[in-house]
């Protein structure tokens, strides 16, 4: 198979259920963002702390479950991969067991730190965008609830992550000055 098939030369792609769009919709916009958020995370691994990496290694695997999801514009295809509410709730498990971990927040901190942490951090920022898109997506067409959660809550695990990865290398956080 080849991987280049010249049928997007013209600022079109296609869709699961091989309806063309262009490359500019708010749907390409959403899943080509949740792509770069995977990708932002695969150059975190290894991170150096095997129970993140094992995580990231879910995460990664739950964000192209949300690619295809966002890829498919048909709602009532049982055969086409989507994300549960279930996804959802194990990041939040995963966010309480790692809070453990960690003072109590009192302030904004300056993303950075190690660096391990300071990628987690830029993959926050790039998940917050992917949220914005799919949201946006969502405000046009029926999209998968569950999926524009776990972007929400996946923002919020690799902050937590940052803050884990930073602490267990004894870097201090540093919070803005005002």
């Amino acid at each position: 198979m080849k991987i280049y098939t010249g049928r997007g030369d013209e600022g079109m792609t296609d869709l699961r259920d091989m309806s063309r769009v262009s490359k500019t919709s708010a749907r390409i916009e959403a899943y080509g963002t949740v792509d770069e958020v995977n990708s932002v995370i695969g150059r975190i691994r290894p991170s150096g702390y095997d129970d993140i990496d094992e995580k990231l290694s879910a995460v990664q695997n739950h964000l192209h479950i949300i690619q295809a999801d966002f890829a498919n514009p048909d709602r009532e295809d049982a055969d086409a991969p989507h994300l549960e509410e279930h996804h959802v709730q194990k990041l939040e498990d995963w966010m309480d067991t790692f809070d453990d971990e960690l003072d109590p927040l009192q302030s904004f901190i300056l993303p950075g730190g190690s660096d391990a942490g300071s990628k987690l951090h830029h993959a926050r920022a790039v998940c917050r965008r992917a949220e914005r898109r799919a949201v946006s997506l969502a405000s046009d067409e029926p999209v998968n609830g569950a999926a524009v959660a776990y972007l929400n809550r996946l923002s919020d695990a690799l902050f937590v992550w940052a803050r884990v990865v930073n602490k267990r290398e004894g870097v201090p956080e540093e919070e803005p000055e005002y």
